[in-house]
């Protein structure tokens, strides 16, 4: 009889250890909502509304004003809650974030001074396990690369001719704040990881990535022959942290993920471009974690319409990948992004 107790025990635990093992899913969100939606008539609305839609557990924001000397985070989550969906969320500038698990603690880690750029870090308890969560906009300036395209990418304006010389594109682009801002997140996330913490990052960096921009594109979407190691995301794989948009759809040509400049119905043409005689696309928006056995990554996928701008037309996108199509009002010139991670 003790004999077929334990046996009943153990299996009972096996099982348990079974289910337990597949993990919770936690999905993030990362949208850049155009100066709070004021560039969109019902813009505020657009957000709450495509918040709703996709339902995710955690949203990082870009271009997060205050405008009127409101805190946005405070009413979004507000009409969120107004509507049933009941998130987290402390008052923050330019960068911000909201999750519906508990944020035990919300600091901004850069700037530290007057650089231009922004990465606000939440640490937020899942279920027992801490989530170091990272909303980050980089500097826009010193776009460099518009610059294969032939276009400044401080003044937007149209230049004699491209620039393809990749010595040219980096030095341009390395005198933007972008790299000392994801410097600092690097070495500050090192002290998370150090304590078995879970680490992501979602953000608008204006920058591509080096995964995007090689010898398979260098004739797309006017690269004009330039293949670049776009240092911002080299830094961050040579730190171990993974772009999980590309991680997922791996096939760069099928699967671009271009994020900006998305088409907007609500608003003229001329306002989504800022090369119009160009093809701009690229992928600015990410979504980056640090691998461990804590967490592994199951889905992305880009949210906002399937239209983008190319040479200042609205033109359907030829890749494979699956959108989740906006409700109501979209309130950004961006696409969104989503990614669904399972925590072990």
């Amino acid at each position: 009889m003790l004999k077929i107790k334990h046996l009943i025990i153990i299996l009972i635990s096996l099982i348990l250890l079974s289910c337990s093992s597949k993990g919770d899913t936690l999905s993030v969100m990362q949208f850049n909502i155009w100066q709070e939606g004021t560039s969109v008539e019902n813009g505020f609305e657009g957000i709450v509304d495509n918040i709703i839609n996709v339902n995710p557990d955690m949203v990082t924001f870009s271009e997060v004003r205050n405008y009127n000397n409101t805190d946005f985070i405070g009413r979004l989550v507000d009409a969120l809650s107004q509507k049933g969906y009941f998130y987290n969320g402390r008052s923050s500038i330019s960068t911000g974030l909201i999750s519906k698990y508990p944020i035990t603690e919300q600091t901004v880690i850069y700037p530290l001074k007057n650089d231009a750029g922004s990465i606000t870090k939440a640490s937020i308890d899942v279920n027992g396990k801490t989530v170091a969560l990272y909303s980050a906009h980089l500097d826009y300036r010193h776009y460099a690369c518009y610059l294969p395209r032939g276009y400044d990418g401080s003044t937007w304006e149209k230049m004699e001719a491209p620039i393809t010389d990749v010595d040219s594109i980096l030095t341009q682009n390395r005198k933007s704040f972008r790299q000392k801002a994801i410097n600092a997140f690097i070495e500050e996330s090192k002290k998370e990881i150090e304590k078995g913490n879970i680490v992501i990052i979602g953000g608008d960096f204006n920058e591509p990535s080096h995964l995007d921009w090689t010898d398979k594109t260098k004739n797309l979407w006017d690269h004009n022959g330039a293949m670049i190691e776009w240092e911002v995301s080299k830094s961050l794989y040579n730190s171990g942290f993974k772009d999980t948009y590309r991680e997922y759809y791996p096939d760069v040509i099928n699967y671009p993920g271009f994020t900006f400049p998305s088409d907007n119905e609500s608003v003229d043409t001329s306002k989504l471009t800022w090369a119009p005689e160009s093809d701009e696309r690229d992928r600015i928006d990410f979504i980056y974690y640090y691998p461990s056995s804590n967490i592994s990554l199951q889905k992305s996928i880009m949210v906002g319409p399937s239209m983008s701008i190319v040479k200042n037309k609205r033109v359907k996108e030829e890749g494979k990948e699956d959108f989740i199509l906006p409700v109501g009002t979209w309130p950004t010139d961006h696409k969104a992004l989503v990614t669904t991670f399972v925590i072990n």
